[in-house]
């Protein structure tokens, strides 16, 4: 029998969200951090129009959509790369500057595919510890080892929602080994990008990656467009790992008009942020601590393993999937996506429930 790879033999699969509701049939879902709106109308009525071509492959270069996000974000088109979501992206970037003798640096409860990254790379994956679930830069400074390659860091963090002051990125980057590669996962910047001004300037010190997505903010997840920031020479070895037909035409054309609706997506966010604050006012009403979030989801604090797939468990009788965080070393914890209205409403009743079930 033929058999995988050794490393990847011993690999764990990367742990997809379980959408099964009451009797394992589907329920709408608060597990995907996606969004509760649908594209901005330009993007379907571009989809529609883009079948015709169907039978054509699509542009490698990506090329129309590079040039509308330099000029809407102001930054070189040259700098620019696409990928199938930013996780295509990651795992290039793992599978480029990673490896057997480069081990990947993360915060502790970073987004999980970092460590699957790492792994099918060979990679040793380090995690630096967080304080109160938010990345710190002195901690991951003081966790490079003179092999480490790579540091991965969300921000704002997946599955945290919290974020590190941008001047504490730049800190980062200054205080890290040159020989030492950046990649800054922004796919949930667009919800706070009123708070600091962006870093995709960041690409010109050579040895950073900025990455961001049209999943979330956009409403594109089933798309997959990203997109980030490389430094040239970078560019150069990530595109030879890349499929070179990685982004669909179809999915190209939504991107570019839903650039093209910026109001739309700027909408989506404080729409989003409002509908946050208030799930966020509701569970502290109910004794349920969440970290001040900057994304489109909460990070609902149950104290202990056993609380929270009691919780998990009620939920999903009740029609409401949520997440639990086991793979980002947060057991105690469930991530509620800012969704539809009436779900979320739902989902917080039941929550509420729950507490009188086990608290009568």
């Amino acid at each position: 029998m033929t058999r995988a790879r050794q490393h990847v033999a011993a690999m764990a699969p990367y742990a997809l969200a379980d959408l099964g509701g009451p009797d394992s049939r589907p329920a709408p879902s608060l597990a995907q951090n996606e969004s509760f709106r649908p594209p901005c109308p330009g993007a379907l009525e571009a989809v529609l129009a883009t079948m015709a071509d169907a039978a054509l492959y699509p542009d490698p270069d990506w090329t129309e959509l590079r040039s509308m996000i330099a000029a809407h974000h102001g930054i070189d088109r040259d700098w620019i790369l696409c990928g199938s979501g930013s996780l295509e992206l990651i795992g290039c970037l793992a599978r480029a500057f990673a490896g057997p003798h480069r081990a990947v640096l993360a915060p502790e409860h970073a987004y999980p595919y970092f460590r699957s990254a790492a792994q099918a790379s060979e990679a040793r994956f380090d995690a630096a510890p967080e304080s109160d679930c938010t990345a710190s830069a002195d901690a991951l400074l003081e966790a490079v080892r003179p092999d480490t390659g790579c540091v991965f860091l969300a921000n704002p963090g997946n599955p945290t929602g919290t974020r590190i002051p941008r001047d504490e990125v730049r800190r980062l980057r200054n205080d890290l080994r040159e020989d030492i590669l950046l990649v800054i996962d922004e796919a949930y910047g667009e919800f706070a990008d009123h708070l600091d001004a962006p870093v995709f300037d960041m690409a010109e010190t050579g040895n950073t990656v900025i990455l961001r997505t049209f999943s979330k903010a956009y409403g594109l997840a089933g798309c997959r467009v990203g997109w980030g920031t490389f430094p040239k020479g970078i560019a150069v070895d990530v595109r030879k790992v890349l499929n070179p037909n990685n982004v669909s035409a179809i999915s190209q054309a939504a991107a570019r008009a839903a650039l093209q609706d910026h109001a739309y997506m700027r909408k989506t966010c404080a729409q989003t942020a409002e509908r946050r604050d208030q799930a966020a006012g509701k569970l502290a009403t109910l004794g349920i601590r969440c970290p001040s979030s900057c994304t489109n989801f909460l990070l609902l604090d149950l104290e202990t393993q056993d609380r929270a797939r009691s919780a998990e468990a009620r939920l999903r009788s009740g029609g409401a999937v949520l997440r639990r965080q086991d793979a980002a070393g947060l057991p105690h914890c469930l991530r509620m996506t800012i969704g539809p209205e009436r779900e979320l409403d739902s989902a917080i009743c039941l929550l509420e429930t729950w507490i009188g079930e086990c608290m009568p």
